[in-house]
């Protein structure tokens, strides 16, 4: 992989240009590519840990790492992006993610909202369904596991 560098900051130590990028990529994927209506800045920001790489100065993937008790029972990764396909950026950032869990938090699992499309894509990183199929902002999910 080229020049990847990878960011892992709290939220308080984001800069206004990083939560800015952050954001405009969330609502670039999240709102606008998949056409689909809901509330990204749902108040899980303020007490995760953000982590998203960079090749040449562009996010390439993103993720944040929310401690337990905020937005699941248990930690938990959220919006997990990749704006290209294809180049094991979102596999880096799943991975990086993961390692900033065990790190920060010492969780016995890691649980996840994944679109039920991406299972395949969790499967590689370690993730296993834990849930039924249910719908989350209009879009099929399962819930995954990744067990320490």
């Amino acid at each position: 992989m080229e020049n990847t560098t990878i960011h892992i900051k709290p939220f308080n130590e984001l800069t206004i240009d990083e939560l800015y990028e952050l954001l405009r990529v969330r609502s670039e994927v999240f709102v606008v590519e998949q056409d689909c209506v809901y509330q990204d800045l749902d108040g899980d920001d303020q007490t995760a840990i953000h982590v998203w790489s960079e090749v040449d100065g562009k996010t390439k993937a993103l993720c944040r790492v929310c401690p337990a008790g905020t937005h699941m029972e248990q930690v938990s990764i959220g919006r997990v992006i990749t704006t290209e396909r294809g180049k094991g950026y979102g596999r880096q950032i799943m991975l990086a993610g993961i390692e900033v869990a065990k790190r920060h938090f010492n969780p016995l699992q890691i649980d996840i909202e994944a679109q039920e499309y991406a299972k395949g894509f969790y499967e590689g990183v370690g993730f296993r369904q834990s849930s039924d199929s249910f719908i989350l902002d209009g879009i099929p999910h399962i819930r995954m596991t990744y067990i320490f």
